[in-house]
């Protein structure tokens, strides 16, 4: 039986009209030089590629659709090594009392021997607790990994790969943080967490600035050109937010009309906007998806509050459109570059695809200022993370 393709919006009616200075000062000039110096010292760093879709664009009725592809980025298949290896990293420089705005990865690792008794913790549906464990395994520390209930076993194997302990427990995305935070207290280990809340946020601030990398790279891409829309994943809001972030420090570029998207059944960031009362709220239960990174019911505190004051709207949509995704950019039209993407990463380029195909979203498309100029930007956040389920649905 064929799912009912479902998306719900929300637009948000209290945008500010400009940033607030502590948005801009997240990723400031400073931070940015910082960010890429550490991931320019990585031995295997490359640039990702920048897929620019233009029988597809044309296909869809578009001026231009790029989408950054980042199933490549330190052959861990995503993005989420950019933050995990500087907050890691910048930690210790600290410990280590170097220049935080200035240190490489080689002088780390020069003093290895002094790291081996830490131990990092986190939680995760895959690919952040991928990357927390290859940092440590790199920097010759140790790393404590749990993750949710129905987590892929290709996964966890990846994880365990990298020396790390790994585990699933029996409970939902976050329950596993609330289980990584309490063994942090009780243990003395250093929680790397993606997520914030009160009384955490330093740790949060340093992954979300470290994927200003992915950012830096995307819009030396561009080679001048801008796009008009940006639709981003979100699961707790930390790439979200640091793409709007680092938006906003480009203060003299036009504001790209910029869409957050998430899985129907996980999508905490669109109930928050609905309750609309400036508050975040939690989505309870299994949250089921096939978007495993995206399956987080609690948005981050620090996310929030940068994107319900500078996102333009948001988007619940249902796995059909990450299947979608999957399929479209897995098979381009003759002429456009193949981009092989996961589910957490396809999903923006589905939704992109449905809005702009089918007639019984005209209306959505309007709100969105969708039309024949628009330039769309979209990141693939994975590449086939899990290869046999890859296969199954784009095969």
């Amino acid at each position: 039986m064929i799912q009912e393709i479902e998306i719900f919006y929300q637009l948000n009616k209290n945008r500010a009209q400009s940033a607030s200075s502590k948005t801009i000062d997240i990723v400031s000039s400073d931070i940015q030089r910082s960010v890429t110096n550490f991931h320019q010292s990585i031995p295997g760093y490359r640039i990702t590629p920048l897929a620019k879709l233009t029988r597809l664009a044309k296909y869809l009725g578009i001026s231009d659709l790029w989408v950054k592809n980042e199933g490549s980025r330190f052959d861990l298949k995503a993005f989420k090594v950019l933050g995990a290896s500087y907050a890691i990293g910048k930690l210790l420089a600290k410990k280590l009392q170097l220049d935080v705005n200035n240190f490489t990865f080689e002088q780390l690792v020069s003093h290895a021997q002094k790291f081996h008794d830490l131990i990092f913790v986190t939680a995760t549906d895959g690919n952040h607790g991928r990357a927390v464990a290859w940092a440590a395994n790199k920097l010759g520390c140790k790393a404590v990994v749990y993750m949710p209930k129905g987590s892929s076993s290709v996964r966890l194997e990846a994880i365990l790969n990298f020396g790390a302990e790994a585990s699933i427990i029996n409970g939902n995305y976050d329950d596993a943080v609330r289980l990584a935070a309490k063994q942090s207290d009780e243990k003395g280990w250093i929680l790397i967490q993606d997520t914030s809340w009160p009384g955490y946020k330093e740790i949060p601030t340093y992954i979300m600035q470290g994927y200003t990398t992915l950012l830096i790279e995307t819009f030396q891409q561009l080679d001048g050109e801008w796009p008009s829309h940006i639709f981003v994943q979100a699961g707790v809001g930390s790439l979200a937010s640091a793409l709007q972030a680092f938006l906003c420090h480009c203060h003299e570029k036009p504001r790209p009309f910029f869409v957050v998207v998430e899985p129907t059944k996980a999508a905490c960031f669109h109930k928050s906007m609905i309750m609309n009362n400036g508050k975040p709220y939690a989505v309870q239960g299994d949250l089921d998806t096939i978007m495993a990174g995206l399956a987080c019911g609690e948005p981050s505190i620090i996310a929030w509050e940068i994107l319900k004051e500078n996102a333009d709207a948001f988007i619940a949509c249902s796995d059909q459109i990450a299947l979608r995704g999957m399929r479209v950019l897995g098979n381009p039209i003759d002429g456009d570059d193949r981009v092989i993407s996961g589910e957490s990463g396809a999903v923006t380029t589905g939704l992109v695809y449905e809005l702009l195909k089918k007639s019984k979203f005209s209306e959505l498309t309007k709100d969105l200022k969708l039309r024949g100029d628009s330039k769309v930007l979209v990141i693939s956040t994975e590449g086939d993370t899990d290869p046999g389920y890859y296969r199954k649905v784009v095969w």
